[in-house]
């Protein structure tokens, strides 16, 4: 090995990771990189990462896409030595030029001022001078739109978009974007499962085989949630600069439900029952790569805007890949929302080694019967699997009735009882 070559390896990222992917290159074999310059894209089983390079110079790739590595492996070696490649200048080629005479009859067809020639013609104003500058556009005689007919920066968009081979690239539909099959194609394909969606298959089946799992289900009327959504929501998002969602309800609800039975948020290990005293609120996100669990860690202190903010943050880092190990290790309890891609009833399988899940879904408009009439209200289905080695029926009955409760009457979620309760001191 050349010595002004240094070795980029797998780090260290997670006690119990010891093993990761290359999942794609993003700089070709042999190319010039800088100092911090993302390399490839590693996935562990939990999390996807960039690796960066720790030094400018030419990179010689070792690893191969799709194949796994181990703690310390080499991914690829960067020779310092090599010097950085000049870009050249990109000179226009003749055909890059705009002929005076084709702007010149562009401008009739796209004008409408119908003033008489004056000083203006033919001056562009800063933005349009810039565009005509770039493009090498010349706006000799061209009459705009502007006063007098100066070109405006709208004269010289409309101007180049008219020119052949400017004009704007058909967006392509979702239909068009799909591949129609062949008729009465029976082609198949391979592909390697990803580590994540690996671990993913191995919990799903480890919280089958290892926790005796049962679902209790019931429902709730969401009406007074909508009702100060519709009404508080534009002056929430105004103050605190986050829209007011359903999360911050549910996440709010159950962990006073979670601490009225510590139980549902305990966890089993070995032959002992770990209580917990605060609540870590597991939310499940959707992504490309799989579903990831971020963690809201203490939910039990946030306020709502906190509970928003942190939903909104994990949601977005969890879309784009950068949640850290860290955020998604632990948790107590675990909430789904399966009802964001309409799902209206749907059992969900337990977070291990969490003891219970609640599953959210579509708010629907269904007839109820109320105080012995028939209302159309918006009701929601909920669902909560536990696990019932520690976790007996009455106690998860109880406890997603709790829920519906705080949910129904959004006033109990201050002190977990209603106005009159506490206007009696009870």
């Amino acid at each position: 090995m050349i010595e002004m070559e240094i070795e980029i390896k797998v780090p260290t990222i997670g006690e119990s990771v010891t093993e990761v992917r290359l999942a794609k290159w993003l700089v070709e074999d042999g190319v010039f990189v800088e100092r911090d310059q993302q390399l490839c894209e590693m996935e562990s089983d939990k999390a996807t990462f960039e690796l960066n390079a720790e030094k400018s110079g030419k990179i010689i790739r070792v690893a191969k896409e799709g194949y796994d590595l181990k703690i310390g492996d080499v991914v690829c070696r960067i020779d310092t030595s090599a010097a950085p490649v000049e870009k050249k200048k990109e000179t226009p080629t003749p055909k890059e030029k705009i002929k005076k005479v084709d702007l010149a009859e562009i401008s009739k067809q796209t004008t409408t001022v119908e003033e008489k020639d004056s000083y203006a013609i033919g001056y562009a104003s800063p933005a349009a001078a810039k565009i005509g500058r770039e493009k090498m556009i010349d706006f000799t005689k061209i009459k705009g739109t502007g006063k007098g007919g100066r070109i405006t920066k709208q004269d010289a968009d409309l101007l180049l978009a008219k020119v052949p081979g400017n004009e704007a690239p058909e967006k392509k539909t979702e239909q068009t974007q799909i591949k129609t099959p062949d008729k009465f194609s029976r082609n198949e394909r391979k592909e390697k499962m990803s580590k994540l969606r690996l671990t993913i298959a191995k919990h799903l089946v480890a919280a089958k085989n290892q926790t005796a799992m049962l679902t209790t289900f019931n429902e709730v009327d969401m009406s007074s949630i909508l009702e100060i959504r519709k009404k508080y929501k534009d002056k929430f998002t105004e103050k605190f600069g986050v829209s007011l969602g359903f999360m911050s309800f549910f996440v709010t609800a159950c962990c006073k439900a979670l601490q009225e039975f510590p139980i549902v948020n305990g966890t089993i290990e070995g032959e002992e029952i770990i209580f917990h005293d605060y609540c870590d609120i597991s939310i499940a996100v959707s992504t490309p790569r799989g579903l990831v669990v971020p963690i809201i860690r203490n939910a039990e202190s946030l306020s709502f805007e906190e509970i928003e903010k942190k939903v909104l943050d994990l949601a977005t880092r969890g879309r784009d890949n950068k949640l850290t190990l860290e955020e998604m290790n632990g948790g107590t309890f675990t909430i789904t929302n399966g009802g964001v891609f309409g799902s209206l009833m749907s059992t969900p399988i337990i977070n291990v080694p969490q003891s219970a899940i609640l599953g959210m879904h579509k708010i629907e408009e269904r007839p109820v019967a109320l105080q012995g009439q028939v209302v159309i209200r918006a009701m929601m289905y909920v669902a909560l699997s536990y696990d019932h080695r520690i976790i007996d029926g009455k106690e998860s009955v109880t406890f997603l009735i709790r829920i519906k409760e705080l949910l129904e009457d959004p006033a109990k979620l201050i002190s977990g009882k209603d106005t009159v309760e506490r206007m009696l001191g009870l």
